[in-house]
């Protein structure tokens, strides 16, 4: 039966992962908060930290998101959406918070031929070539 399963399109993560360095004595707080039943895991305990902090600060996240004229979460740049802003003749401003992916069939020509400037606050998901080629590009 899986043999004629067949993925239409790559299908992104939806997570990114990180690496972070915690002393002993904090690591031991997380294990032991882990180990009482509070949370499964540490990566739950990571998990809910953090987006306590983003609730904590959400006004200031809202704002500077505003400031910034950032689009939020999930942005996909096809091969035509930059083959379409290149015969109108306009160039893009790629400015997201989140994840931003460039299609892996996006040339570096065409990409240098049509996105101006690129600031991507989370994950840029792009081909090796064109990451190169929008390098000096990139905030």
């Amino acid at each position: 039966m899986a043999d004629n399963v067949h993925e239409l399109r790559p299908r992104s993560p939806e997570t990114e992962k990180i690496t972070i360095n915690l002393g002993y004595v904090d690591l031991g707080h997380v294990d032991l908060m882990v180990q009482e039943g509070f949370y499964s895991n540490r990566t739950d305990f990571i998990r809910t930290a953090i987006r306590n902090q983003l609730e904590r600060h959400a006004d200031v996240v809202k704002q500077s998101t505003a400031r910034k004229s950032l689009d939020l979460g999930l942005r996909n740049y096809s091969r035509e959406d930059l083959a379409a802003a290149r015969r109108a003749g306009e160039m893009l401003h790629i400015n997201v918070l989140g994840l931003a992916s460039i299609a892996q069939d996006v040339t570096p020509e065409l990409a240098r031929a049509t996105i101006a400037a690129a600031s991507v606050l989370g994950a840029l998901h792009v081909s090796p070539a064109v990451k190169a080629a929008l390098a000096d590009r990139m905030r």
